[in-house]
């Protein structure tokens, strides 16, 4: 799964839900689920997630959304699986291969129509 989110230091979770397009309530409850994300809260109580707790939301998200896991499966998995986000960074960077390829061949198909 590709993220587009700026470069920045800290992310509100409205940011964080929406790059990962799921409710503001879910990356709430996964904190609570998951010791691995801390959010930085202010006096208001207001997250801000660091880009660490990014890599962790989407390794989280690859687990239970995207292969399937429980959320007590994900988190054997996280403790187990020391390898976990070499993978799913690989899944990324596999994912933008496959994009630009399908770019190019649209392009070149394009070419031959004409």
């Amino acid at each position: 799964m590709k993220i587009n989110l700026p470069d920045k230091l800290y992310y509100s979770i409205g940011e964080v839900a929406k790059a990962f397009d799921v409710n503001a309530s879910l990356i709430r409850y996964w904190e609570q689920e998951f010791p691995i994300i801390k959010p930085k809260k202010n006096k208001k109580g207001n997250r801000y997630f660091t880009p660490e707790d990014i890599k962790n939301l989407q390794i989280i998200y690859h687990l239970v959304k995207e292969k399937g896991y429980t959320l007590d499966g994900a988190k054997i998995a996280l403790t187990t699986n020391s390898k976990i986000s070499e993978t799913v960074t690989l899944i990324d960077r596999l994912e933008f291969v496959k994009a630009e390829l399908l770019k190019l061949k649209e392009s070149l198909a394009d070419k031959d129509s004409e």
